[in-house]
């Protein structure tokens, strides 16, 4: 099987043809099943992430496996052992071990995987974002529900650890920090805080905008939180001001990767149900699409 080459992230993707280009190099990556079902093998994510050492990046394909079951879903079903057989030097074949990963799986390992490489950072926004659009039909709603309530506690874990970097740059009274969340929100929505995005989606005072978003919104502000986080930390960030100008920032750079992309603005987003309907639900709901397993 040809190896995909890693991407060409020596600099941030800042136009639409670097954007397209990273998109191009995932996309030619994915394999598909008998079912139509895609997936990647693991040594090919590995080359895409910049993951020079397969034991490391098999460190964090370990870190996502307890994501999945940690959300309730089955790790076997999305990281499935498999043997390939490529081609050495004298033209003969040899087995070596690898991974066959659902799009969910991928998902988990950007997640996990370290933010401070160029790839992994645009890999979190372009499996979060393109699972909605490939998984949009009627059938695969269950998908979309799972998927929306991994994502949403995904959010609550990184909230935590955004808010201890916040507090670490001095951001320290609970009304500051509120400044410092809308500040993201503020880059993220262009322009609206969170009192805005209540009021122009159509959501009463008392409802938290995070429980109604869907998994493309709820993708969006993932990203924002776990590059803040990343940002506070890597930049040495201190002082309230220089705190929310980098959320706000964040926020700005994750709103036009979405438009670059040619996706919908987060506002404009549909409301979706409450996410704790959704969760007392869950259990008579299907996981995720299922790998087929190797006989």
């Amino acid at each position: 099987m040809k190896r995909v080459p890693p991407p060409d992230g020596s600099k941030a993707p800042a136009s639409e043809r670097a954007i397209r280009r990273m998109m191009s190099a995932f996309e030619r990556a994915a394999l598909f099943q008998e079912d139509g079902t895609e997936f990647w093998l693991g040594r090919d994510l590995a080359y895409l992430l910049r993951y020079q050492d397969i034991r490391n990046f098999l460190l964090v394909v370990d870190k996502a496996k307890t994501a999945c079951r940690n959300s309730g879903i089955q790790p076997e079903n999305h990281f499935v052992d498999v043997t390939e057989m490529v081609v050495i030097g004298s033209g003969a074949k040899r087995p070596i071990e690898d991974l066959k990963l659902s799009r969910y799986a991928c998902y988990l390992i950007a997640q996990n995987a370290d933010a401070r490489k160029q790839p992994v950072a645009f890999a979190q926004t372009y499996f979060a974002v393109q699972t909605q659009l490939q998984e949009a039909s009627a059938e695969e709603a269950p998908n979309a529900d799972l998927q929306r309530i991994s994502l949403r506690r995904e959010i609550s874990t990184h909230n935590k650890r955004l808010a201890s970097a916040a507090k670490t740059a001095g951001v320290i009274q609970p009304l500051d920090y509120a400044v410092f969340q809308n500040a993201g929100y503020k880059g993220l929505y262009g322009g609206l805080d969170r009192n805005g995005i209540q009021t122009y989606k159509g959501l009463g005072k008392t409802a938290n905008i995070l429980d109604h978003m869907g998994s493309t919104e709820l993708a969006a502000n993932l990203f924002r939180a776990t590059q803040a986080e990343e940002k506070l930390r890597r930049d040495g960030i201190r002082g309230k001001e220089a705190a929310n100008r980098a959320h706000f920032d964040v926020g700005k750079k994750v709103r036009q990767t979405i438009r670059e992309l040619g996706g919908d603005m987060p506002e404009n987003l549909p409301v979706e149900e409450d996410i704790k309907t959704v969760e007392r639900r869950l259990a008579k709901k299907r996981g995720p699409r299922k790998l087929d397993k190797p006989s």
